[in-house]
């Protein structure tokens, strides 16, 4: 009974959804822009990775599917950007590992 739970347990873990979320930040005109959302960024609970590229006025931020989308806007706005959130994806842990 032990090993069943243990490996629903573990299932449940290896299947837990992500998210990615596309975001047009408007302000960002140097390198200096782009560092000050990713540390706003990854600062935010929930956030696993974030990448903000000048060239595109983009953000693509991974976070865990329980993170309130809100809360990201609220971090650019915190680094003293504005935020757009274009596309959202859900992505598994699992089919990322094949």
């Amino acid at each position: 009974m032990r090993r069943l739970l243990l490996v629903s347990t573990l299932s449940a873990i290896l299947l837990a959804g992500e998210k990615v979320a596309v975001i047009e930040v408007e302000g960002m005109t140097c390198p200096l822009c782009t560092v000050a959302i990713k540390r706003s960024l990854k600062k935010t609970p929930g956030v696993l990775k974030a990448k903000v590229r000048l060239n595109t006025r983009r953000a693509t931020v991974r976070f865990q599917e329980d993170l309130n989308t809100s809360r990201l806007l609220e971090a650019i706005r915190n680094a003293g950007y504005q935020g757009k959130i274009i596309e959202i994806k859900t992505v598994s842990k699992a089919s990322e590992q094949r």
